[in-house]
């Protein structure tokens, strides 16, 4: 994955905090427990300490961050217009979040419906017929909650904002205030420093510092971010504005996430602390798992099964290889034991087993989540 930086002031890569991001990264966390071990006394105790109408409602929009992270908690990128720079605090964060045009948050809502097309410029499922079906199509691979809310979406997207505000403002009141005050101090001193090494050792150092994954071609002008996905995006477009936000997470680990949505200034997130992971498998069940990731496709689709349950049909669409193709890799992940099918009406759903992939070792499990 690219940043294209080329003739970009260094004033314009900014580090920074945002407390609505970290409540996605949260909230993903307390979804998703399996991918983030190093946080599980907070997720249990945080899971616990709801009430159940929250509880409910934060099952009911679970989608927009538990599988694919939505762009909407990261709204200062995307305002028409805007610094894009996040704001001071939550509440600002979700004026920001308003200030999104229809079209734009509704994309963003519905990345779990259209993820295979989020770097290609699509149209808008509100204007598009073609989207809109895809969005709904897709939306029916999921389950009833969420074709209840792509149907209200699309339907009448304003009250589906509102709705989406007051469920972060509960949160907020409910236990993220707290949270947020005891791990901005990190944050903000991560991104601090990381701006010291920007302005007196220069941007090379500075990414060095942000992940071994992110790395800078000088002579190229360019950013690489090495993950299991294809993507570029460019941080000197003066139709969307110039400018690279890059922001720490305390809950983030091991993702290192990239926003690179067209017509987005981009972003990267990036984790400031590693936990511990259980130590790997036996060395015959090792050898056998191995020698079914060798396969780079293999290892792309672990990838997308790492984060969500996906039909055959969906992971041919993503990766425009034939159903045949993906169902012949599939049998092999599963003859390893390293996924899980069900059936949910008239599809079959695959999914990374996280428990068995956690036990191959961090630098694997790093690499299909990041």
């Amino acid at each position: 994955m690219n940043i294209d930086i080329a003739g970009l002031p260094s004033d314009r890569i900014v580090f920074s905090v945002s407390p609505l991001t970290e409540l996605g990264d949260a909230l993903h966390a307390l979804s998703e427990p399996g991918h983030h071990p190093g946080v599980h006394g907070w997720a249990t105790a945080t899971s616990a300490a709801l009430e159940p109408d929250l509880a409910d409602r934060l099952l009911e929009a679970e989608f927009l961050w538990r599988n694919t992270f939505s762009d909407i908690f990261m709204p200062f990128a995307g305002v028409r217009g805007g610094d894009g720079r996040p704001g001071a605090n939550l509440a600002e964060e979700l004026d920001i979040l308003d200030r999104l045009d229809d079209e734009r948050f509704v994309s963003a809502a519905l990345e779990f419906t259209c993820a295979g097309l989020y770097a290609a410029n699509s149209a808008s499922p509100l204007t598009d017929a073609a989207m809109r079906a895809r969005a709904l199509e897709m939306a029916a691979a999921r389950g009833p909650r969420q074709v209840k809310f792509t149907q209200r979406l699309l339907a009448d997207p304003a009250p589906v904002r509102l709705w989406i505000r007051r469920l972060f403002e509960d949160c907020d009141q409910a236990f993220f205030a707290d949270t947020w005050r005891r791990v901005s101090v990190q944050l903000v001193a991560d991104a601090r420093h990381k701006t010291e090494l920007l302005r007196h050792k220069g941007v090379g150092e500075a990414l060095g510092a942000v992940s071994a994954a992110v790395s800078l071609d000088e002579d190229a002008g360019r950013i690489s971010i090495d993950k299991l996905a294809e993507g570029r995006t460019t941080a000197v477009d003066p139709d969307v504005g110039t400018g690279l936000t890059l922001m720490p997470s305390s809950f983030g680990w091991p993702h290192l996430m990239v926003l690179h949505a067209p017509g987005w200034r981009p972003v990267i997130q990036y984790p400031v602390r590693l936990p511990d992971l259980p130590a790997p498998a036996s060395v015959e069940l090792l050898q056998l798992r191995m020698e079914a990731l060798a396969h780079p496709m293999r290892m792309r689709l672990c990838r997308n099964l790492a984060r969500s349950a996906y039909t055959t049909g969906e992971l041919a669409d993503s990766h425009r290889i034939t159903a045949p193709e993906v169902s012949r890799h599939l049998s092999v992940l599963k003859k390893a034991g390293l996924i899980t099918t069900r059936r949910r009406g008239r599809y079959v759903m695959h999914q990374l087993d996280l428990t068995v992939v956690a036990r191959i070792g961090s630098d694997f499990l790093e690499g299909v989540l990041r």
